[in-house]
């Protein structure tokens, strides 16, 4: 496991702004797994990320649907396994997504361990009002690239 990122967020907007910041660094088959408690700011990130390849679209937390995939180039499909123990997350035809799309995955540490270990985490932390610490690690592989690309991202937003 590589060292720790933070980065830090004062306000919904600036947790967008990270995701945008970093969505010029991703491509078909990156995994983004986020973690947080409910209401940390996952889909606002993910909104940032969706909104750097299709701005204007409107994103929206997976919570029911489990999936939504946003037309881009390239595609991002954003997973919300909340509701999902482990050995069901098989069953949604990761394999098929990933090889198109980008997967930015809510409750991420949900992930089968093959999938994390390729994987960017993000855990998103809560602070005093709009405040967000967001701190990603990387275990391999992609994972590594695009900690590097986090690393060059500035600290506050």
């Amino acid at each position: 496991m590589s060292a720790a990122e933070r980065k830090r967020s004062a306000s919904p907007e600036g947790t967008e702004r990270l995701g945008a910041a970093l969505a010029p660094s991703l491509r078909a088959g990156d995994v983004l797994a986020l973690s947080g408690e409910l209401g940390a700011g996952k889909t606002r990130f993910v909104a940032g990320l969706v909104h750097a390849f299709r701005p204007g679209a409107r994103v929206r937390s997976p919570s029911f649907t489990l999936i939504n995939e946003y037309p881009g180039s390239p595609p991002l499909v954003h997973l919300d396994l909340y509701r999902l123990a482990e050995r069901e997350v098989d069953g949604l035809g990761l394999e098929e997504y990933a090889e198109r799309a980008i997967l930015a995955v809510e409750w991420g540490e949900r992930l089968p361990r093959a999938w994390r270990e390729q994987a960017l985490a993000l855990a998103i932390v809560a602070g005093e009002g709009d405040e967000r610490t967001l701190t990603a690690s990387a275990e391999a592989g992609r994972g590594h690239e695009l900690l590097a690309a986090w690393r060059a991202l500035p600290e506050a937003w």
